[in-house]
């Protein structure tokens, strides 16, 4: 749900039928610190997230072109992030985080040549240690959870709609 609180009404309805929530994380100077600032939405989002009940988290770090891969810019993206969503309540050790550019599509279905610095991703899971490197091999090493298909039946609702003449 980018950019707009009006989008978290939206956000919320989804993000209560998810599985995994990807949290991209601007990695440009000022950007990221405005993210995570006390009232920094992706702070709000990584919150809202756990509290609707999702477990599986994957962090972009987006827009690294703009600060030209700098590996230590995207290590302090790793450690602030990884103490702020300890906190909320996921393990860091669970959230594989994966540098990207968006606009050049870098790391996210294949590799980039732009960042020789990094090795992949790592992420603890069930059935041991899983690793790779894109955006799309941490999508593809989402756990699928167990469904609860012996309890009742619950839908999200996001809106009433009253039609005259109708009911």
């Amino acid at each position: 749900a980018p950019g707009h609180r009006d989008f978290i009404k939206n956000m919320i309805t989804g993000t209560s039928q998810a599985d995994c929530a990807i949290l991209i994380i601007a990695g440009g100077v000022g950007e990221f610190e405005a993210g995570i600032s006390k009232d920094g939405q992706t702070r709000e989002h990584a919150l809202l997230a756990f509290t609707l009940g999702v477990r599986q988290l994957i962090v972009a770090v987006n827009k690294m072109d703009s600060v030209k891969w700098d590996e230590s810019r995207f290590q302090e993206i790793v450690k602030e992030t990884s103490n702020f969503i300890k906190k909320v309540g996921y393990n860091p050790k669970t959230v594989p985080f994966v540098p990207i550019s968006g606009w050049n599509g870098d790391n996210m279905i294949e590799a980039t040549t732009n960042a020789p610095w990094y090795k992949g991703w790592e992420k603890e899971t069930k059935a041991g240690v899983v690793k790779g490197k894109t955006l799309l091999e941490a999508i593809d090493a989402i756990e699928q959870p167990s469904r609860p298909t012996d309890k009742p039946l619950r839908l999200p609702l996001q809106d009433v709609y009253k039609i005259g003449g109708i009911g």
